[in-house]
This record gives C-alpha cells, structure tokens and sequence, in this order.
C-alpha cells in the first residue's frame, strides 16, 4: 500500500472526485464529516491539517484526513468538533495501521467518533458505542407515525407546546436553509450562551471555529435551519449536509422560549423539512441527552481509542490520556452519570467568575501553504 501525504488544498480534481465516489459507499460513510469538502474548509483555516491518499495497483484506495500536532500527536480533521471520524474507502480495506502513522509522522492517532466497522482499526478500540441517527429514507409520515408508537406521550407533548407557542407568541413558521449570516451570528450567541451556563467550553469563543462556521455556511454545506414564533427566531440548528445525509451540529434556542421546548420542535420540523428535501439519514451526534433517545429511530456503531507506535512520546500520551477516556466513557455510558456531571457543571458555572476565552483547547493554527507531499509504502 502507498501513502502520500497532502494538504487539503493540494489534492487535485481527480483525486477529490475519487474521494466523493467513496464517500457515496454507505449511508454512515456519507456522514458530512468525512466529505472532503469539510477537509477542505478545515485546511483554511488549520496549517496543521493533513490528508494521506492511500493507493494499491489499482489506483486511489483511501483517504484518511487528519491533524498532526505537536510531537507527532494525530487527530482526526477538525477534532473536537466531529461526530463522525476515519477515513473514506471500504470498510474491509486492510493496510498496516502502524506502517500509515509513520507515513504521516504520527506517533499517536487518537479518535472518539471514529466508525467503528473500519477493520484495520478495530485492534485499537478501547470502547465502542453507537450514534443515533433519525432515519428518514421511509418519509417524515412513517418517521412519526413510529415516533408516536414508541412513545406518543412524548410526540403530543411537542405537539402541543408548538400549538402554545403560537398562541402566545404569534404564527409559528420555520425555514429550513435559511442564508442570513444575521441568524447565524445569532445561533452562535445563543450557543456560547449556553456553553457559559453549562460550564462547558466555548467554541465560539476561539477564532478559527467561528471563521470555519461562517466559511461552511456561506458555501452552503453549512445548513441553517431556524423557528420562529411571530416572525421572532426562538430556536436555530446548524447543521452539515452531504448529498442525501446531514450531520447535526449546533442546536440552541433562546431561553425565554425555553418552557414551549422550542429545541424539540424546532428538530421535528427539520425532519420533516429535510426529509423534503431529499435526505435520508440525519445523524445526531454520540447520545449522552434523553431528547436523542426519543428522536432516534437508527443508529451506528462509533469507536473511541489510539493508534500508536512504540514510542516515549506514545508513552506519555497514554499516561496522561487513558484514565480521562475511562472516565468520560463510564460516564457517557451511564445516564445516572452523566446527569450528575452535567449538574456539576452547571454548578461551577454559576460559581466561576466570566472566563475569557484563551482557545487552548482548539489553538488558531494560522495559515501555511508550503507543499508538503511524499510518498511511502505501508
């Protein structure tokens, strides 16, 4: 197998209409996250972005884009802002895993959304889960007709709330792809909003996030959907769209709409709207919230773990990272826990004094074009 190593924005026609041929394989692979678009636009604003074409006798097998950071420490594209992680090619395509990291010069590539029927790297799971997805390929109609048989309690408290909120606040209305940056800035306000209330960090707080944001929505990938009761938005969702699939991203509401559920309506009208517009499959991220549970109606697998070679710089990643993964995994996995750290964390946010965001956590990488391609065997 051969790897070459490129920047995003040095893949050429060819190879990126490769790309989008293996993007269409399969429903989870069509995941926005792994279109080279959503390569594209991170390598604008990352110089740290990477892509590895691997190649056999018969051409373009695979892509696997990535970040390599400090001390050769590899993410997956746009790492921390992904649900869905790995490379675009066959699920059963084998290739040396260790052999591709030193192609890239990686000691480590660590990955939490990554899918999980990718065989080569099935020996470095370290725990497994599932995404939920809302599976439209059957219609909005059957979508609610069978999110009414599992819970109808459910279902009518929605209905019901919408028909309130029109009463009292005017007309309910809803636009599917809605092209006014006007709303998306406000999306983003009401998002750190509530990143601040739930002690969580602020992405919309660090430049290059903001900047990727506005830059994918421009280009229209970046879908905006947005509710409003009386001609005022009351709830807004950002959300990726690749073909027939769309990934969630960024839900928020305005919090003096909080009692109508404005968030639970505005998704059902996405569905509906969506599945009007020809998508399949709306992925909604890795479960953790109750409102999933219920609009789920699908799901597929996704894996957290790390590839490594035998390194000291593999050694002290695994010291400093493995006991955070057990930890975020055993609560993830447990709804008793995870509703007690949100608590903390809602606790702590009311405690601390206003943080100013310093992006630590997703650094401004800047811009740089040099070329940086090579070929190696793995």
């Amino acid at each position: 197998m051969r790897v070459d190593i490129a920047r995003p924005e040095d893949l050429g026609e060819p190879e990126l209409a490769r790309w989008r041929a293996l993007q269409g394989a399969g429903a989870a692979l069509g995941n926005p996250f792994l279109a080279p678009e959503f390569t594209l636009a991170v390598g604008r604003f990352r110089a740290d972005a990477r892509v590895a074409v691997l190649s056999d006798g018969t051409g373009v097998v695979g892509f696997l884009p990535y970040e390599r950071h400090a001390l050769g420490l590899g993410r997956p594209i746009g790492a921390g802002l992904t649900d869905c992680q790995g490379f675009a090619g066959p699920p059963d395509l084998e290739f040396d895993v260790r052999a591709l990291l030193r192609a890239c010069r990686l000691s480590v590539w660590e990955f939490d959304h990554l899918l999980a029927d990718q065989a080569a790297f099935a020996p470095y799971h370290a725990q497994t889960r599932v995404e939920p997805v809302m599976d439209l390929r059957a219609g909005f109609a059957a979508y609610a007709d069978e999110a009414r048989r599992r819970s109808p309690k459910t279902l009518k408290t929605v209905r019901y709330k919408e028909r309130k909120l029109g009463r009292e606040a005017g007309e309910v209305t809803y636009t599917f792809d809605e092209r006014d940056p006007a709303e998306l800035r406000r999306l983003m306000s009401w998002k750190s909003g509530q990143y601040r209330r739930t002690g969580r960090t602020d992405r919309f707080a660090v430049p290059w996030i903001v900047a990727l944001v506005e830059h994918l929505h421009e280009t229209g990938m970046g879908v905006l959907s947005v509710l409003r009761a009386g001609g005022r938005p009351v709830s807004a969702h950002l959300g990726l769209r690749a073909g027939p699939v769309m990934a969630g991203w960024f839900p928020a509401y305005d919090v003096e709409f909080g009692r109508y559920s404005p968030g639970m309506i505005g998704h059902l009208r996405m569905a509906e709207a969506a599945a009007d517009a020809g998508i399949s499959w709306i992925a909604m991220g890795r479960g953790g919230r109750e409102y999933k549970d219920w609009l789920k109606n699908a799901e597929f697998p996704i894996a957290e773990g790390r590839a490594a070679r035998v390194s000291a710089t593999a050694g002290l990643h695994w010291v400093r990272e493995a006991p955070v993964r057990r930890a975020r995994s055993a609560v993830l996995a447990s709804p008793v826990l995870y509703a007690g750290a949100d608590r903390v964390l809602r606790a702590y946010a009311r405690l601390r004094p206003k943080a100013r965001a310093d992006g630590r956590d997703a650094p401004d990488a800047g811009r740089n074009r040099s070329p940086d391609r090579k070929g190696s065997a793995a």
